[in-house]
């Protein structure tokens, strides 16, 4: 009975199975192996990271505990996707601190987290310029985002971005101005764009 133990972690994840670990994003399981630490025998889940050209070894046992986790369901990524449109929520805090702040998130491994960031830090064209650093945490929340919904929905990184675009696009102050353009003016939108004219002050 005992030797059976291990066995439901093992399959909790499988070889050639993507997988979310939260400081680095998705990753493929590409073998597990068996190392002797200290006189035992340890399991170990062997994960590469094409896009960081990395390779991770996680022992089997603490998997979940570190946080990883098995790619999000296509319902959690249209949650996701929805958060992308919504308003963005900027705290009047120094921007050192919400720098903190979007990095904890972005290395939270939670999807719906990440989304709040990339809805956060967008700027349309119409909008100020970012700050570099502004710039460089987007980019990393957008590229996190855009990988898992590549994995997803099977597809390529460039389409998964350009899909979270299209969503970002349909948030309130941009629609706003898209309706204008049309002479298509609504109301709730133009309140709305009215209302995030604050995260131009973040910088």
């Amino acid at each position: 009975m005992s030797s059976q133990k291990k066995a439901p972690q093992r399959s909790m994840f499988n070889t050639g199975e993507s997988i979310v670990y939260p400081a680095h994003g998705v990753g493929r399981i590409t073998a597990v192996e068996v190392q002797e630490v200290a006189g035992m025998s340890l399991e170990l889940y062997v994960i590469d990271f094409e896009k960081d050209k990395m390779r991770l070894k996680v022992p089997v046992a603490k998997a979940e505990a570190v946080g990883m986790r098995k790619l999000a369901e296509t319902d959690f990524v249209e949650r996701a996707l929805k958060v992308v449109q919504g308003r963005a929520r900027v705290k009047k805090t120094m921007w050192s601190r919400r720098a903190q702040e979007y990095d904890a998130k972005i290395n939270s491994g939670d999807l719906i987290q990440i989304a709040e960031v990339v809805r956060d830090l967008y700027r349309a064209e119409s909008q100020p310029e970012q700050s570099y650093s502004e710039r460089q945490l987007y980019e990393a929340a957008l590229g996190r985002m855009a990988r898992e919904l590549a994995a997803v929905n099977e597809v390529s990184e460039t389409e998964a971005v350009r899909l979270i675009e299209v969503n970002l696009n349909k948030g309130p102050r941009r629609a706003a101005k898209a309706d204008e353009a049309e002479g298509e003016g609504d109301a709730d939108g133009e309140v709305e764009a009215e209302d995030v004219s604050t995260q131009d002050e973040a910088a």
